[in-house]
């Protein structure tokens, strides 16, 4: 398996577009409460990666959905993502206001919203149960999942260092940072799309 998988993910996921969230979530927390929900919140990002990889084609069977349809639906939903961070957005779809006040008032700021939908949402779902199908063999399954892991590790390192970056970079930065990635996410968009539509209409290969 190459790097495009990590490519991808890397650019879904963005965990620099995140940091503002991050830092505007946890301004009144103490520095306990701000490293566990880092910890929790990588956490997650990888458990919902490795999820997904693991068992996201056992859940397509289970509901008879075909790859291919699959494909053009995740390839959508990533141009959506892709055009989100083009105008500088998350490429997620961030929860409501209702939604993020209840997050807060449980306490599961890390899960919700950080990790779901900020970090990992429908988007990068749908990317993992793609990219799994592609693995021909266990090694290379362990390898999309070790990505998972490695862009765990890069959320982590980011939220850890969110004041410096927010800083340095600055709300321009970022935004410039965000684009650039939308742009590679619009590419592997197209890419992912025209496999799907080349196994559903075969003389489109031709």
């Amino acid at each position: 398996m190459d790097f495009k998988p990590f490519i991808t993910l890397l650019a879904i996921v963005n965990p620099l577009a995140i940091v503002p969230f991050f830092i505007h979530y946890t301004q009144d927390f103490t520095l306990e409460q701000r490293r566990r929900t880092i910890w929790i919140a990588s956490l997650s990002c990888f458990v919902v990666i490795a999820t997904c990889a693991l068992m996201g084609l056992h859940v397509l069977e289970f509901f008879g959905i075909s790859l291919a349809s699959f494909q053009v639906g995740g390839g959508m939903l990533l141009l959506t993502s892709a055009l989100s961070m083009l105008n500088a957005q998350p490429a997620e779809a961030k929860s409501n206001e209702e939604e993020m006040h209840d997050a807060a008032a449980r306490a599961s700021i890390a899960v919700v919203p950080l990790t779901i939908p900020l970090l990992t949402g429908p988007a990068t779902m749908s990317t993992v149960v793609i990219y799994a199908e592609k693995a021909k063999t266990l090694l290379q399954l362990g390898t999309l999942v070790a990505y998972g892991l490695v862009i765990a590790l890069a959320t982590a390192l980011c939220f850890s260092l969110a004041q410096p970056i927010a800083r340095v970079l600055g709300k321009t930065g970022i935004n410039v940072m965000t684009r650039l990635m939308g742009l590679i996410l619009a590419a592997l968009a197209v890419e992912v799309m025209s496999d799907g539509l080349i196994l559903l209409f075969p003389v489109l290969g031709k």
